[in-house]
């Protein structure tokens, strides 16, 4: 069983920087391919990074490209996100979420965090 805890939202302004974390615990982190996901109200869950065990390969939706780095310590059992040149549209709660397959962590993840609050103004 594997226990991820999400930090680092808040309030930002249209263009600023945020970098979320995940805490990983109960398992062997290096197994596991990480990802995040976010829900806007009123949507769906979708897809925003992974990144693979080994950090090696990193996957991105469209929307994020360029602007979201995705990375991994495992030494510290810990998943970033970095959120640069944010817009009123990257509102959302972002979920972190593991799985021991790569398609399973774009899919369907086997353990998700408990969310943080992403909100940009305007």
């Amino acid at each position: 069983q594997v226990q991820l805890v999400d930090s680092g939202g808040g309030l930002v302004q249209a263009g600023d920087s945020l970098r979320l974390s995940c805490a990983a615990s109960g398992g062997t982190f290096s197994s596991y391919h990480m990802g995040w996901f976010r829900q806007a109200p009123g949507k769906e869950r979708v897809f925003v990074a992974a990144v693979t065990w080994s950090g090696s390969s990193t996957y991105y939706a469209d929307s994020v490209k360029g602007r979201f780095t995705i990375t991994r310590d495992n030494a510290k059992n810990t998943v970033f996100l970095q959120m640069n040149s944010l817009k009123p549209e990257d509102t959302a709660v972002y979920y972190c979420a593991a799985h021991l397959s790569i398609l399973g962590i774009r899919t369907s993840p086997r353990y998700w965090g408990q969310g943080t609050q992403v909100t940009v103004s305007s």
